[in-house]
This record gives structure tokens, C-alpha cells and sequence, in this order.
């Protein structure tokens, strides 16, 4: 009998480990769908104002390139030379369409091109070109609207900008609703930008005014809050980081655990992201991405052989290194001036740390209840599985494709 009641309780756990697996499949399908695709798409744009000319370079990663107007024809990921000035022309006209530069409200059409090709920048391949605009007059307003992706809510894209006027810069990140960035120079930002890196008079203008997109929603938003926004979507996006996560909350721990748990999460990843981003370390991304998704399997793997975790902090806080390089991804390439660096670099990790607490906030009570449950390793079995699965599909994608 004893014998009898033992195969029934495998039977009943094993069919509510299936039921959760193929739930928690249903859940993360489009999860997996969404992280197949390019989900964070990046533009850098840099403005140069001086008393004789408005200057802009724009750059735009590869894999955005080929999104937006294919020309990849042998499907390797990366665009040729030849590749590329076969989609130049199309390029080109979309850009001019969505990417619109205003002084005193008149428009600028791109009519003095220079530059426009493939540029490697670090480890990554981005389209860059030059555009000459006439000079900013005294006491003017620019504004720069950014409307590339705006129609596809799917693709998360950001314009980061940087405007260089005199000795000053301002930096922005320009994404979601808020994609118009606006500068009104006073008389003594003018005198400034007379001689190159000549420090303007104090009294400055209001650089870094960003206003909302064409639904008629309008915001006045600071360089640090605009960082802020874009640590929120980023880790928003980062559907890797986000299963790390789940794959570490999901073993059953002591509060106290947790605790430990994310504070090394926490610290390791600030440590990387800022060494990153000042360019004291630079791991190539080929390196960076398997290492997430192998973090993800290891985890995973470790949730199933073991009932009770102990000391995960340790394990975390080195995981947490290597996804503290994938955060700074986004911001390294924009060369950030050592001016603006810290309020960027905080702002940016404050918007990550916000979503996280969020997020452990709202699963901590759940979990509470999960591990009350009778088949509490059932169904931290059947999650870990997905996670192992997922994080499988992407450790196979990031090396071989």
C-alpha cells in the first residue's frame, strides 16, 4: 500500500508539472518571440553648433539598418560593403523623412551630405553620415524630432543624443513619447560658440527640454531623467535579465537570502556597467551575451538538483558582472562627456534598481504563497525547466548564429 500511495503522489506531481509546464510555455512564448527579433534598436546622434554652422552626425546600428530596409542578402547578420550601397538610397530617404531638424521653427531639408557609410565603433558596425545645417543666430531656438520606429511598437528604439554648443554639452536619450529635443540659446551661449571649446559666459540657455510625441502629450524632461527613463525600458526589454531574475527568486530562501541575493545582483552589475561605460574594461559582446544566457542555464539547472540554496549571493554577484556589461551596451558607444557621465551613469542604473525593486515587490508575496503550496517543487521545477529551455535557445543562438 505504502508502495501504491508513492506511485500516485509521482503521478499526481508529475501531471501538475506538466500542466505548469505548458502554461508557463504559453506565458513565455511571446517572450521568446520578442527576444528572437532586435529588440532594442539605437541611434546616437551628436549636434556640433558654432557661429558658423549646425553640424549632426548620425549613426544607427547595423542590425536597425537591416531591419528597416533589408539588403541583407546572404542573411549573415551583417551588412557588407556591398550590401550596404545597395540599400544606401533607401536608407537615405528614410532618414531624411523621420529625422527632422528645425532652427527658429523653420525646417531644414539634408541638402549638404557628407559623410554616409558603414563605421566601425568598438565591436559593432553602425550606418554613420553627416549633415550640414546653416548656424543657430543669436537668441534662436533648434529643436531635433526623431520619428524613426514610431509606427512599430514592437521594436523598442532610442536616439541618444549629444549637443556640443561652445564649451558646453548637453546629452539626451530621446525615446517612447518623447522624441522631440529642443535648445533656446541665450546671447551669451551665442558669444560661446564662437571660438571651438571656448567656455560660454555664465547664464546659459535651457538645453535638453524634450517634448512628448504627436499624440499632443508634452513634457519637460532633464538629461538625468531621460537616462532614468531609459534604465526603466531597458531592463523592461532585457527579457535575459528579467529571466535571470525570475530563475534566482524562484528557489525557495530565507528573506534574509533575497536580500543578500539582490544586493550582490545589485553592486556587481553597477561595478561593471560604470567600468563599462568609462572604458576601463571592454569585453566584446561575443563573449558578454553567451555569458547571460549561460547564466540563465546555470541557475536553472541548479533551482532542479537542489532543494535547498545556500550561499547564492556568491553566485550572483559573479553572474551580475557579466550582466552589468550586457546593461552598458547601449550607453558606451554615445561618449558620454566626463561632465555629464556620473548624472547619466546614476540615473541610468536608478532606473533599473526601480524596476527591480518593483518587481521583487510584487513577486516576494507570491512566492510566499508558492512555497505553502504542496507542489511548490513542482511547480519550481516546471519554471526552472522553461528557464533552462529559453536560456538554452539563447546560448545556442548567441553562439552559433
Amino acid at each position: 500500500m505504502p508502495h501504491i500511495r508513492n506511485v500516485i503522489r509521482c503521478r499526481a506531481w508529475l501531471r501538475y508539472s506538466l500542466c505548469l509546464v505548458s502554461a508557463l510555455a504559453l506565458l513565455v512564448m511571446p517572450l521568446q518571440q520578442k527576444a528572437d527579433a532586435h529588440a532594442y534598436s539605437a541611434g546616437y546622434t551628436t549636434l556640433t553648433l558654432t557661429q558658423s554652422a549646425t553640424e549632426m552626425t548620425y549613426a544607427l546600428d547595423q542590425l536597425s539598418v537591416i531591419e528597416l530596409t533589408g539588403g541583407d542578402t546572404n542573411k549573415d547578420g551583417v551588412l557588407s560593403p556591398k550590401e550596404f550601397d545597395g540599400i544606401k538610397e533607401r536608407l537615405l530617404v528614410l532618414l531624411k523623412e523621420n529625422i527632422q531638424l528645425e532652427i527658429n521653427n523653420k525646417p531644414y531639408e539634408w541638402t549638404r551630405l557628407g559623410r554616409f557609410a558603414l563605421s566601425k565603433q568598438g565591436n559593432t558596425e553602425k550606418a554613420e553620415l553627416k549633415v550640414s545645417y546653416p548656424a543657430v543666430s543669436s537668441s534662436a531656438a533648434i529643436s531635433l524630432a526623431d520619428n524613426l520606429y514610431e509606427q512599430d511598437k514592437a521594436t523598442n528604439y532610442v536616439n541618444l543624443l549629444t549637443v556640443h554648443y561652445g564649451g558646453r554639452t548637453s546629452t539626451e536619450a530621446l525615446s517612447g513619447k518623447h522624441r522631440i529635443w529642443t535648445m533656446q540659446l541665450t546671447e551669451n551661449d551665442y558669444a560661446g560658440l564662437s571660438g571651438k571649446g571656448q567656455a560660454p559666459q555664465s547664464g546659459g540657455g535651457q538645453a535638453g527640454q524634450v517634448h512628448g510625441g504627436s499624440d499632443g502629450t508634452s513634457e519637460n524632461l532633464s538629461g538625468w531623467y531621460s537616462f532614468f527613463k531609459l534604465g526603466i525600458n531597458h531592463i523592461l526589454t532585457g527579457y535575459d535579465h528579467l529571466l535571470f531574475l525570475f530563475s534566482l527568486l524562484i528557489a525557495k530562501q530565507s528573506f534574509r537570502q533575497y536580500a543578500a541575493m539582490i544586493t550582490a545582483f545589485t553592486v556587481a552589475h553597477s561595478i561593471t556597467l560604470t567600468l563599462t561605460v568609462l572604458g576601463i574594461i571592454d569585453v566584446p559582446s561575443g563573449i558578454v551575451e553567451p555569458g547571460i544566457a549561460l547564466s540563465i542555464c546555470f541557475v536553472a539547472v541548479d533551482n532542479m538538483i537542489r532543494r535547498e540554496v545556500s550561499r547564492r549571493w556568491m553566485l550572483t554577484f559573479v553572474f551580475g558582472l557579466i550582466h552589468g556589461m550586457g546593461f552598458a551596451d547601449i550607453l558606451k558607444s554615445m561618449n558620454l562627456p566626463k561632465s555629464q557621465l556620473a548624472a547619466a551613469l546614476i540615473s541610468f542604473n536608478l532606473g533599473i534598481e526601480t524596476v527591480q525593486v518593483a518587481l521583487i515587490a510584487l513577486l516576494l508575496p507570491l512566492l510566499v504563497l508558492l512555497h505553502r503550496w504542496r507542489f511548490s517543487r513542482g511547480a519550481v521545477f516546471a519554471g526552472s525547466g522553461i528557464a533552462l529551455l529559453l536560456g538554452g535557445i539563447w546560448l545556442a543562438q548567441r553562439l552559433f548564429f
